[in-house]
């Protein structure tokens, strides 16, 4: 049990004479606030000059040379890092190539690694180079690699990435209780894994930040609560390389560990070609399968078909025996829910680089659907934050002119001929196709857009410099107290912080015009005196009846972090955003606002 601390909080006097003596706490305010928290020491990239480097890196022509490494469908010598699942246990798809020499990245030198690279990616689905800053994709693997942070460190450098690393806030490594000091076990099969999937998301949105949830094991239930834990850090994009086949329970699981509406969940179609696998078959999950990719004569510039190289290998797909069908899937031959979505890049023999020292030796080639699933994890993150009640697996049903059709190969034999190969349209290994650009993995005709929209900024007095103006707060949360920096300016919204039991709210109505996009973004800064990984004081911010987020004194941090969320379902409505911070009895937990912002496109 926490004792209760007498004079906990620790901004009683300053909280005081900012609402009693508002003349005099802001001239006192100028005279002594602290340095700006949004200012980021020298050593850390501004976001700016994070977007211009990754820009750079991804069109420049020197990084554009694919290194081809085989046909598409060729039989090539690979490793399967993980285990084959048992009952009640997932199974990691990732493949590293045996024929290709591992290499360190000091041998490589100034040599360009084999493999597809970001570059190439990015020129295949015609991927936009910025885009992403803000946003959290979440991996979520079992057990730990070591060497993580330190290989990701080596895989953006050698192609011009900017680093993301712990201590500029970009990379977390966290367990399935979200801890980042008490980590699973390692295990070299899944460092591999890892390594794969935390490149693949970099490659992709590089300016997104990662965070990377380790379940205990690779049981269902270990993996499940890693699910959860993603989201609950509040990530909108959360990649799974991982599964097994399917049973009666799954439906279950469903509800407890995937259903979470407002976040893009995509998983791996499986590596053993025809045949549905879970949680891919999930309800809630974007389905995603593998193709082969190669460069070819035509206006794309690329070529893909069907990832098949035998019986047993090859992209996953099928008819669920257990899931039911969502309503934004319409194929007739399945009465339940189909495999797969949408797919990307698997085929081993046209596969990706990864650098990994833990599980590997060094830069190699990988393969297997899970690779596609964190490509498409990015794509959906460059598209932006999910409508806040979407399953975002529609998404793709509303924008299919905006994918590459895949029309060519099959994973295997089947009797209802679409469930295993490809054809124009909709079909089970490719699904809707591969990205081409973002527009299929965004809202659009699902979530308010559509229409003719003049772009805008709606909220009142944004970064509270008008005073108590606009808004509708609590006394004395919005002030120049200098206890906390603002993030610009000399005003913010502190919401509590007094280490008493404590409640504090902050609201704004906006109408967001017919026909718009819109997007809700504010600056967030917690500061807390509790230890631990117990969320004791809790921040949540709330649109109308919606809530898109919960933060807690676990969040704590130092600076700013920017927020970001999708309001385009609330296109044509008044909607009153609101934050709403509960302090227990001992403690101080502050939550300091600032900057806010809903902007219209």
């Amino acid at each position: 049990m926490r004792e209760s601390r007498t004079g906990g909080r620790r901004r009683s006097l300053p909280r005081l004479l900012a609402v009693a003596l508002p003349a005099l706490a802001l001239s006192v305010a100028g005279m002594t606030a602290a340095p700006s928290a949004g200012a980021a020491p020298a050593a850390h990239p501004a976001p700016a000059s994070r977007v211009t480097q990754n820009h750079k890196a991804l069109t420049d022509p020197d990084r554009q040379t694919f290194h081809t490494t085989g046909k598409a469908g060729q039989k090539v010598p690979t490793t399967h890092l993980c285990a084959t699942a048992h009952p009640g246990q997932a199974s990691c798809f990732a493949q590293r190539r045996t024929d290709i020499k591992q290499r360190l990245a000091s041998a490589v030198a100034a040599a360009t690694p084999s493999g597809l690279s970001p570059a190439n990616l990015h020129s295949a689905y015609n991927l936009p180079s910025t885009g992403g800053s803000g946003l959290t994709v979440a991996v979520v693997d079992a057990y730990n690699n070591p060497n993580a942070e330190a290989d990701l460190a080596t895989y953006r450098s050698t192609y011009g990435l900017s680093a993301c690393t712990k201590a500029n806030g970009c990379f977390k490594q966290v367990s399935q209780t979200g801890s980042t000091t008490s980590l699973p076990t390692n295990d070299q099969g899944w460092a591999g894994e890892e390594a794969l999937d935390i490149d693949m998301v970099s490659a992709v949105c590089p300016n997104c930040n990662i965070t990377l949830v380790e379940a205990n094991s690779a049981n269902d239930t270990d993996l499940g609560k890693a699910e959860n834990e993603a989201v609950a850090l509040g990530a909108k994009f959360v990649s799974n390389s991982w599964g097994g086949g399917e049973s009666s329970t799954q439906t279950t699981e469903d509800t407890q560990y995937f259903k979470h509406p407002g976040v893009a969940i995509t998983v791996s179609a499986g590596d053993e070609a025809y045949g549905a696998e879970y949680p891919a078959t999930s309800q809630y999950v974007t389905a995603v399968g593998g193709t082969a990719l190669t460069t070819a004569a035509n206006s794309r510039g690329w070529s893909e078909s069907v990832w098949h190289t035998s019986s047993t290998e090859g992209t996953g797909s099928g008819c669920s025996a257990y899931d039911p069908k969502p309503t934004w899937q319409t194929d007739t031959g399945c009465a339940k829910r189909m495999e797969s979505d949408v797919s990307a890049v698997a085929d081993p023999a046209t596969g990706v680089a990864v650098y990994d020292t833990y599980g590997g030796s060094g830069w190699a080639v990988y393969g297997g659907t899970s690779a596609s699933a964190p490509i498409i994890a990015g794509v959906y993150a460059l598209a932006g934050t999910p409508g806040a009640s979407d399953y975002p697996a529609q998404y793709p049903y509303s924008h299919t002119a905006n994918l590459n059709d895949v029309t060519s190969g099959n994973n295997g034999t089947c009797t209802t001929s679409y469930f295993c190969t490809a054809r124009a349209g909709y079909d089970g290994p490719t699904g809707w196709g591969t990205p081409n650009g973002t527009a299929a993995f965004t809202s659009g005709g699902t979530g308010g857009g559509g229409g003719t929209c003049t772009p805008a900024q709606l909220l009142g007095n944004p970064g509270f410099e008008s005073g108590n103006t606009t808004w509708t707060a609590s006394s004395g949360v919005i002030n120049t107290d200098s206890g906390e920096a603002a993030h610009a300016g000399s005003y913010k919204a502190w919401l509590d912080g007094y280490g008493s039991a404590h409640t504090d709210t902050l609201s704004q109505s906006v109408t967001v015009p017919t026909g718009c996009r819109a997007s809700f973004t504010f600056y967030l800064h917690v500061d807390t005196a509790e230890t631990g990984s117990t969320a004791y004081d809790k921040l949540t911010v709330t649109a109308g009846s919606t809530t898109l987020a919960t933060y807690s004194n676990v969040n704590a941090a130092s600076g700013y972090a920017q927020k970001t969320f999708d309001l385009s379902s609330f296109a044509g409505q008044t909607v009153t955003l609101k934050f709403s911070g509960v302090e227990d009895s001992s403690l101080q937990t502050s939550f300091v606002v600032d900057d806010a912002a809903v902007t219209t496109s």
